[in-house]
């Protein structure tokens, strides 16, 4: 038989752990080499000289200059994620909000807008009080249906009070 045939017997359990523990260890290096880079160039406090400095020490020097990197500017490594973690989550819930709006104003919103004209004397306490009812019930029956700008007369026909 040849020798290859036999690889798995000359690599025993315990060296194939040690290979994943070490292959995991290199991982997680260079994990750790990226996020302090990233920090690195995130970092608005610090000036171009300073960054210039931290990154080219931690180039020639990898291990020691992100140890030394982790150590001397860890917690403000972490404030700065936490930072940028809840601007995003903003944003996301920013966007969210506006989409599920979808352009519609809220009831609340309509009964203030009628409420500043019946106020101005654009609208008669009547006209207020049909509208109101349509903007409280939801939806008006078809053809009934007036905008907050106009009115409808005897016949039920728009009409503007430009």
């Amino acid at each position: 038989m040849s020798a290859d045939m036999y690889l798995a017997y000359d690599y025993p359990l315990l060296s194939a752990f040690w290979t994943m523990l070490w292959f995991f260890l290199w991982i997680m290096w260079f994990i750790l080499l990226f996020r302090v880079v990233l920090d690195i160039f995130r970092d608005d406090s610090l000036n171009g000289w300073a960054k210039t400095g931290w990154l080219v020490f931690c180039i020639v020097l990898p291990f020691l200059g992100v140890f030394v990197y982790v150590i001397a500017r860890g917690k403000s490594m972490g404030r700065r994620e936490i930072a940028q973690a809840r601007a995003q989550q903003n944003a996301v819930d920013a966007y969210i909000r506006e989409t599920a709006a979808g352009g519609r104003t809220s009831s609340v919103d309509e009964l203030a807008r009628l409420s500043d004209l019946r106020s101005r004397g654009d609208i008669t306490d009547e006209e207020f009080a049909r509208a109101k009812d349509m903007v409280l019930v939801g939806a008006a029956p078809a053809g009934r249906a007036t905008s907050v700008t106009g009115t409808q007369n005897a016949s039920g026909t728009p009409t503007s009070r430009g």
